[in-house]
């Protein structure tokens, strides 16, 4: 069996689509946006958008006053059309070329965010490495929020086959890490008018003795 290109696959949607031709498009991602306010993030904290390409948020987080932010995608074509939407104001963002499945930090997180990469990791392998790296990159007062597709939603997303997460399989799957703070369902609009929920959990990291 052919091993599949993931690299290659997302290579291709940033390179053929338009932003607005992708179901994850959102002008103002407001759950996300939401979880900052919530855990009154400072302006300081050192920010990571996993899957983030080019998604909305790293603008709405740059405009409010936020100074560490790193971008990580696989596709490089999909932080290059990041880079140039921002113009000038890329110079002040750490992109990141990677596969979350694979990352390897360089420095530890105040805000670990992933709405829609997570669910791409489908082998148990891939999973507990993500989380491995999670674990031992965010700070111990750190928080992290993972947005998937919920047990309502799509089983596939671009042609891939995604795992589906409830609240309760999420915090069942991080309980080893992470203690649940809170959790959300959310209807996503694409813009084809089509409606995908998600589920957004928080989580604080378990205090080691």
């Amino acid at each position: 069996m052919v091993s599949f290109d993931r690299k290659k696959h997302w290579e291709n949607i940033y390179q053929t689509k338009e932003l607005k031709d992708v179901s994850w498009f959102q002008l103002t991602p407001e759950t996300s946006l939401d979880f900052f306010k919530q855990f009154n993030v400072p302006t300081t904290a050192k920010v990571i958008d996993i899957g983030g390409g080019d998604s909305f948020l790293v603008d709405h987080l740059l405009d409010l006053g936020y100074q560490d932010i790193s971008v990580l995608d696989i596709s490089a074509a999909a932080i290059d059309k990041a880079k140039q939407r921002l113009g000038d104001k890329a110079k002040n963002v750490k992109w990141i070329v990677a596969d979350a499945a694979t990352f390897k930090p360089t420095e530890k997180y105040d805000f670990w965010h992933d709405r829609a990469a997570f669910h791409f990791l489908t082998e148990e392998r891939e999973i507990s490495n993500y989380l491995q790296t999670a674990q031992e990159n965010i700070n111990p007062t750190g928080v992290l929020v993972l947005g998937t597709f919920s047990e309502q939603g799509p089983k596939k997303c671009s042609g891939i086959e995604i795992k589906q997460y409830s609240e309760k399989t999420m915090t069942n799957r991080l309980k080893k890490f992470f203690e649940k703070i809170k959790c959300v369902t959310v209807d996503h609009k694409t813009p084809f008018d089509t409606i995908q929920n998600f589920v957004f959990c928080s989580f604080r990291k378990l205090q080691t003795a």
